[in-house]
């Protein structure tokens, strides 16, 4: 008789469902996961004007690429982060291994725009020892850095920066081939679903920019099933849905009239003004974060809730409180 598939730690209590169907029991957990930590760092941390402050504020692919020196991320983390969550009565952990500059978390060799360091190996080592799903964030639709990125003639302005004049990093017209993009794309996603064991979720953004044009040549019909190829238990969202076939309805700040009968989960952050780091921002208290959550569950939805790092990569001493807080009260209260 073969031996059972060996279950990710997160899934612990539902081998029996796993052993019939790995993406079944991984979306009942998550519909019954009701809470988790989102995380955004990158170089825009480093200067503490948002996440987009690349594309707000128009610096160019170069300049923007020599925050790479600064980034050493020596109060990065993984355990306390994981702990944090636990605390917190988490069940999951979602961070960004990319975000639209194009700057990754993780050691990729399909670029050398990369941290020093290895975050996502430090977060799926202590995510795993703690039973936590880790699900990873990657910008698709928008990159700020990669020349055959979906450009603003195609793609709407949203796409990338608007510089004036146009800046020499990308490639335009004739020149400008959205399959190497795509290839690109896919490697990566194959080296986040090949490198760190068991991934709870493929948690894709960007979504206005395929929204904005022709969808099908992103071929995301292709990508969802390579990715399901490489973990069978693997989930994929993006955002509120691109296809129709994604895992589970993912929506900012608020639900979504969800007809699907998918899992949804409502991503929102701690800070005011932003989902990284913005210094001298407001937060949310307890209280607020706590109406957030019910909200989600009234919606019969999880909780996504967002903390921007610091620049060091330590968590904000607000939202560490918070968390603690809310871990706290949902033990004595529950959701």
């Amino acid at each position: 008789m073969a031996a059972a598939p060996e279950v990710p730690s997160y899934l612990r209590g539902y081998e029996k469902l796993y052993a019939q169907d790995p993406r079944a029991a991984a979306t009942q957990w998550f519909r019954e996961a009701r809470f988790g930590m989102f995380i955004h760092y990158g170089l825009y941390s480093l200067l503490g004007r948002h996440e987009w402050v690349q594309y707000r504020e128009k610096i160019p692919v170069a300049e923007y690429a020599k925050l790479r020196e600064q980034f050493h991320a020596d109060h990065f983390d993984a355990d306390r982060i994981a702990d944090l969550a636990v605390e917190a009565q988490m069940r999951y952990v979602t961070i960004t291994t990319r975000h639209h500059d194009s700057f990754c978390l993780f050691q990729t060799k399909q670029s050398d725009f990369h941290a020093s360091r290895d975050l996502i190996a430090d977060m799926a080592k202590a995510c795993s020892k703690r039973g936590l799903g880790l699900c990873l964030y990657y910008s698709h639709g928008r990159d700020w850095k990669h020349p055959h990125a979906p450009n603003n003639d195609e793609w709407g302005g949203s796409a990338r920066p608007q510089y004036d004049p146009p800046d020499p990093a990308y490639a335009y017209g004739k020149d400008h081939h959205l399959q190497i993009y795509l290839d690109f794309m896919t490697a990566q996603i194959t080296e986040l679903l090949t490198q760190y064991g068991p991934i709870a979720s493929i948690w894709l953004d960007g979504i206005a920019t395929p929204l904005s044009g022709d969808k099908t040549k992103f071929h995301c019909d292709e990508l969802y099933r390579h990715i399901r190829s490489l973990q069978p238990q693997v989930l994929v969202s993006y955002k509120q849905g691109l296809l129709g076939t994604e895992d589970y309805l993912a929506p900012e700040h608020k639900g979504v009239a969800n007809t699907t009968g998918k899992p949804m989960e409502i991503c929102t952050t701690l800070q005011m003004h932003g989902w990284g780091y913005v210094k001298d921002d407001q937060h949310l208290n307890a209280d607020q974060a706590m109406e957030r959550l019910r909200g989600a569950a009234r919606q019969k939805a999880n909780l996504l809730l967002n903390t921007g790092p610091l620049p060091d990569g330590s968590i904000h001493p607000q939202d560490a409180e918070t968390f603690a807080e809310m871990g706290r009260r949902i033990r004595q209260e529950g959701i």
